[in-house]
């Protein structure tokens, strides 16, 4: 069961309205870098949860901060569309705000939302649950998350850039904030789950037997005309202490030829393919 506030998470002040920068901010709520994203990600990774239920338990937490993260950055583009022309009348009065729904900003938040937010990126294409991911093993999951709040926070941070309204500014610092917390948070997961040595690979309870271990700590290197570029990855110990990083300078392939020989009868293949 959820609870909710009248009040927004954070304060939402926008100093001059910019329809542009409300198209814009569309992508820090429907965008693949977006709360929408993350907050389905946390919400079914929990319902998927096994094991420690602290885990679970912080994952219904955060996946709940990211609704709210939705409406405030919700409130925002509505504010950021305060002033956009309705009629034919305001789009004749050459307002500066008029110009910049003509030169660039969303029709659809006209035509379609009535000035208000849309579960969309800035492009208009509709947040489509592709980009959740929720394996039921934590370790994977932890990892995605690190991902999703890392491409959260370049989001937030070059959308912090692209204005000079100061109260846009303020809340993208939080949302920054925020987006920092959450990686660290994650992170600590992975460190009480024994850290990365341990977790890895994923998933552990993998039999090594299963595995053609053989192949699981080589490096290819399928450059034709330079060497294999030198780096961690290339020698020493691999991370899960199982193996020793190897490289292979233009590897020679394994496999055989994927010819699949002649068509079938009856099939539809041409009469040359049989």
């Amino acid at each position: 069961m959820f609870h909710h506030s009248s009040k927004l998470q954070y304060t939402v002040r926008v100093d001059t309205p910019d329809p542009q920068f409300a198209k814009l901010l569309q992508q820090a709520i429907g965008g693949i870098e977006g709360e929408i994203r993350v907050a389905m990600q946390y919400f079914f990774q929990a319902m998927g949860a096994r094991g420690d239920d602290r885990i679970r338990d912080m994952l219904i937490s955060t996946a709940t901060e990211e609704l709210s993260h939705i409406e405030f950055l919700g409130h925002a583009v509505a504010l950021n569309l305060e002033g956009a022309p309705v009629t034919a009348q305001e789009e004749a009065a050459k307002d500066p705000v008029v110009n910049a729904i003509l030169g660039g900003a969303n029709p659809r938040h006209l035509l379609s939302s009535g000035l208000s937010a849309m579960p969309v990126n800035a492009n208009g294409v509709p947040f489509d649950m592709s980009h959740v991911y929720a394996t039921g093993n934590i370790g994977a999951d932890m990892l995605a998350n690190v991902t999703a709040e890392a491409g959260g926070r370049v989001l937030a941070s070059r959308l912090y850039n692209l204005t000079n309204d100061s109260g846009m500014k303020d809340m993208l610092s939080f949302l920054i904030a925020r987006d920092t917390m959450h990686q660290q948070q994650w992170l600590a997961v992975i460190e009480e789950l024994g850290g990365l040595a341990a977790a890895l690979p994923i998933p552990n309870s993998t039999p090594e037997n299963h595995e053609a271990m053989q192949h699981s700590y080589y490096y290819l290197n399928t450059l034709l005309d330079k060497e294999a570029p030198q780096g961690r990855w290339s020698s020493g110990p691999s991370f899960d202490g199982r193996g020793e990083f190897s490289v292979k300078q233009q590897p020679e392939p394994e496999g055989q030829v994927p010819s699949l020989g002649k068509a079938r009868p009856n099939s539809g293949a041409q009469t040359e393919q049989m």
